[in-house]
């Protein structure tokens, strides 16, 4: 593993003292990801939290720092969790090798290869719990379905539903970012300087993520009913890619195994919560979902060696 040391997303002098960020690259099976890694100041860790961005983004979306206090891998590292947010397949490091990207099976996979990368090389504590974001959650999802889920504590997921608000031809693909106001909302909703510095943390989308857009709300079903850890859900204010009303919520729910299924909506927000004022009001619940399934296994027995 490969790693640099500083922060990833920001102005120090601007944003204050920054957390202990270094850039890293694993090695999953062939395929080099790219990534950033916040550590606990003690070791082991409580747990890992992974952070999988969304489309036409990259790992740094989680480490913004354009006012203290919005970074989920200093918030995480903070509070004594280890933070691996990794370039997904297509982006970062892996771009150049895969530059059409994957398939959602072939992402899966090679996220599974990557936490074996990992683990084989970090303590993990009682184990991973994915915050992922847009795209981000489908592959969460789908790794949670995975036969290698077993070492997922839980899911917290944004800025993602069963069915699109937006006709297919709005979606971001490959050559087309989609509508900005879908995105963002609100520019109130985001910090001074956030855009400047936000366009550093664009990607292009890879061609075969982009061709699969249309196929989600059919294979969210046959995904969510083999996922069998707790899930959460959080829509911004002004969520505006995905339907969320009473019906498409129960629509969601429906057909998840998940022992427990949350659904949260966060005020103040856009589709991209993680680089809005909202950031750090969301992360401190993710990590507060993170600490009851905690609590939960701990009560259950499940990693106490019950």
């Amino acid at each position: 593993m490969a790693d640099g040391a500083g922060s990833a997303a920001g102005d120090e002098s601007q944003a204050g003292p920054a957390a202990p960020v270094r850039r890293v690259t694993l090695d999953a099976r062939g395929v080099p990801v790219s990534g950033l890694l916040a550590l606990p100041e003690r070791l082991p860790p409580r747990a890992v939290v992974l952070a999988v961005h969304g489309g036409g983004m990259s790992a740094a979306y989680f480490d913004s720092r354009v006012q203290p206090g919005m970074s989920l891998l200093g918030l995480g590292a903070a509070l004594g969790f280890t933070v691996l947010a990794v370039d997904r397949p297509g982006y970062g490091a892996s771009a150049a090798a895969l530059p059409d990207g994957q398939s959602l099976a072939e992402q899966t996979r090679t996220l599974h290869d990557t936490l074996d990368a990992f683990a084989a090389q970090h303590a993990c504590g009682a184990g991973f719990f994915v915050v992922a974001h847009s795209y981000g959650g489908k592959l969460a999802l789908s790794a949670a379905a995975d036969a290698r889920a077993g070492r997922l504590i839980g899911l917290d997921i944004s800025g993602l539903g069963r069915n699109y608000a937006a006709d297919l031809h709005e979606l971001p693909g490959a050559g087309r970012g989609g509508a900005w106001r879908r995105h963002w909302g609100a520019l109130r909703f985001y910090p001074p300087d956030a855009f400047r510095r936000g366009r550093d943390l664009v990607r292009p989308v890879p061609v075969r993520e982009s061709e699969e857009s249309h196929l989600w709300p059919g294979r969210y079903p046959g995904i969510a009913a083999r996922v069998r850890v707790p899930v959460r859900f959080t829509f911004a204010e002004q969520e505006r890619w995905w339907q969320h009303d009473d019906r498409a919520l129960a629509e969601l729910r429906a057909p998840l195994a998940a022992p427990r299924t949350e659904v949260a909506r966060q005020p103040g927000a856009g589709h991209n919560i993680s680089l809005g004022w909202a950031a750090r009001t969301y992360h401190l619940k993710a990590l507060a979902f993170l600490e009851e399934c905690l609590l939960e296994r701990s009560i259950s027995g499940v990693g106490a060696g019950n």
